[in-house]
């Protein structure tokens, strides 16, 4: 049967909370029926268009051939049936405008499939898989928790991981989910977040310059590879991310910029709609059916791909209006402030539609400013996102310590991400002090770190195994440096730290409350030592001490809560991770000496640019 737009359906549209416009809008193959034949029901929203038809391949691109019906319900919306056209065709919408004469191919906003760029045509699709994945789905809500361990693995498909021997091509989806599932799996991360895969026109924009919103890039592949990759990933009980980019679209000829003839996406004022960092358009999230289409296609990638959170990128973009400009390039809001009213409004029914509809799944947000309750509930004020990037955990002694008189004001993400490793700032290793020893030694100090700090935790590829270079996203990552004993000292310990952090119920169940975390001390910055615990609701705690300094510091008296054996878990000074070796023997007595304001304490042996994880027996 093909997609009938209901009097409902048009009247949700107008009003903006039409989320499921991608079930009717778009080409959607149809089987024949009876007496009916096989084709494929198109339908457009273009309201300033004078006429729009649809040319493809199968018409020889002949704009007279196939013209679609405008609907007399004022919606701006044309459509119609097309005999005989079936999955794999391709097609565009000749669109002419009612303004200037304006004439535009256009490719289709709601394709669930493209060309391979640079070719830009839609391609009818049928998005029927057979998924595999419903032991993932049914344990979902306890394995995606809050409460559960999120260790992300962020990774942009096209430079994970290439074939030098075939031209130093990328892998498909369907190679890397045998590829990247065994890497992530006996790397022991929980989760693994892909830079956007939604096609866009422009390789070198990682992704993040997208036009189509509902089609998975085909450069790996298609739509149901994509999905073979997802279902192959849960099936290993590896948890799916996909960032996801509402806050701004190329300004391609094909895609969404000027679509009719008119502003219909994106603010017509260069003030409100042109970005000048990113040099794109911006969303009118004011105007109801852009509210529906980015709706739309956020919950098509949770319920289409199966998808275990979505990571929006730009929010902080999206949230103010002078957003990267300066004084007279902006419009204030109605209320004289420079916070973008309908993007607040836009984003907060956006979650509750997202946790309404998929309460196991989370939404994420990329937003560098303190804009308060983030990650809160609508209902108190809030974004309502699940959880935060957290962008400015990590520096000196001084800020390191900041970092957690807010670690609990929201649900944060701890994050190394592709950002920090890109534009000329070098690799993680590679912003390290001191000679190779010491470098290697202070990053594998900072992953302790970051692992014994409260929070979700993210790594961007590469960094595991501390590559030197910067990444790139036209060649592989540098595997061949696990050749060297340092490089691959620093991913057993990444190894560890993710098997330690996963059945260590106090390194994650309570991320986002005090009652998990307790400073032992953060004052002795003239040591550069910080020492704390990490807490379950059952008692189970983890001492975490970090010695920022080259020094080795014999019989440093750090106070416990509790007498008896303490075991020490983890060192990143083993030598089995390209440390010197200097440790506590496996782990010590707590003596009855007071410190820190505890009647027991431990003479531990602190190694240098080191971090230990010890546990009561």
């Amino acid at each position: 049967m093909a997609p009938v737009l209901t009097e409902q359906d048009i009247y949700l549209f107008k009003e903006g909370t039409y989320f499921g416009a991608h079930e009717k809008l778009g080409a959607h193959p149809v089987a024949a029926h009876g007496a009916a034949p096989s084709g494929t029901h198109f339908a457009v929203w273009a309201p300033n268009a004078r006429s729009v038809a649809v040319v493809g391949d199968f018409n020889g691109w002949n704009g007279a051939a196939h013209p679609l019906r405008a609907r007399a319900d004022s919606s701006g919306i044309w459509s119609g049936f097309i005999a005989g056209v079936g999955p794999g065709a391709l097609y565009k919408y000749r669109i002419v405008s009612q303004h200037d004469g304006y004439q535009v191919d256009k490719s289709d906003p709601f394709a669930f499939r493209c060309e391979l760029p640079p070719r830009t045509a839609s391609v009818v699709c049928d998005t029927a898989y057979a998924w595999g994945d419903g032991a993932w789905l049914q344990r979902r809500a306890q394995t995606n928790a809050l409460t559960a361990p999120w260790s992300i693995y962020e990774v942009h498909l096209g430079s994970w991981r290439r074939v030098p021997e075939a031209n130093n091509r990328w892998l498909s989806y369907r190679e890397l989910a045998k590829e990247l599932g065994d890497y992530v799996l006996d790397m022991g991360f929980t989760h693994v977040e892909l830079l956007p895969i939604m096609e866009h026109p422009f390789y070198g924009s990682w992704g993040y310059q997208v036009t189509g919103y509902f089609a998975p890039t085909a450069r790996y592949g298609t739509p149901q590879d994509l999905m073979y990759l997802i279902d192959r990933l849960h099936q290993r009980g590896i948890g799916v991310i996909l960032d996801w980019v509402p806050s701004h679209f190329p300004n391609d000829e094909h895609g969404l910029a000027y679509f009719d003839g008119t502003h219909l996406y994106e603010h017509a004022d260069p003030r409100q709609g042109f970005h000048p960092e990113w040099k794109s358009a911006i969303f009118n999230y004011g105007r109801s059916e852009v509210r529906d289409f980015l709706g739309s296609s956020a919950l098509f990638w949770l319920k289409k791909f199966h998808a275990d959170a979505l990571r929006v990128d730009g929010v902080a973009s999206m949230l103010y209006l002078d957003y990267a400009r300066t004084d007279g390039q902006w419009i204030p809001n109605t209320y004289g402030g420079h916070e973008n009213l309908e993007a607040v409004s836009f984003l907060r029914k956006l979650n509750e539609e997202v946790y309404r509809d998929h309460s196991e799944v989370h939404s994420i947000a990329e937003e560098s400013t303190a804009w308060p309750m983030v990650s809160r509930p609508t209902y108190l004020g809030g974004l309502g996102f699940g959880l935060k990037w957290n962008l400015g955990w990590m520096y000196h002694h001084g800020q390191l310590t900041f970092s957690l008189w807010y670690a609990f004001s929201e649900n944060f993400v701890l994050t190394l991400s592709h950002d920090e490793v890109v534009y000329g700032k070098g690799s993680l290793l590679g912003r390290m002090h001191g000679d190779e020893w010491q470098q290697f030694a202070n990053l594998r100090l900072l992953f302790g770190y970051m692992w014994g700090h409260p929070g979700k935790k993210l790594l961007f590829m590469g960094g595991e195994f501390g590559q030197r270079s910067e990444w790139q996203h036209d060649s592989s990552l540098d595997w061949h440096v696990l050749q060297y004993p340092l490089h691959a000292g620093v991913q057993r310990w990444v190894r560890e730290l993710n098997r330690f952090y996963s059945a260590a119920a106090p390194l994650y169940a309570l991320d986002f409350s005090w009652e998990g975390f307790e400073w032992i001390d953060s004052n002795d910055s003239e040591s550069s030592v910080l020492a704390f615990l990490r807490k379950s609701a059952s008692g189970e705690m983890v001492l975490v001490v970090c010695n920022f300094t080259p020094l080795v510091r014999a019989d440093y008296r750090v106070g416990v809560p509790r007498g008896g054996y303490w075991r020490e878990r983890l060192n990143s000074d083993a030598v089995e991770y390209g440390g010197s070796g200097c440790g506590n023997f496996g782990g010590l007595e707590a003596a009855p000496l007071p410190a820190h304001g505890r009647f027991h304490s431990l003479a531990l042996r602190l190694p240098p640019l080191g971090v230990l994880f010890l546990t009561p027996d």
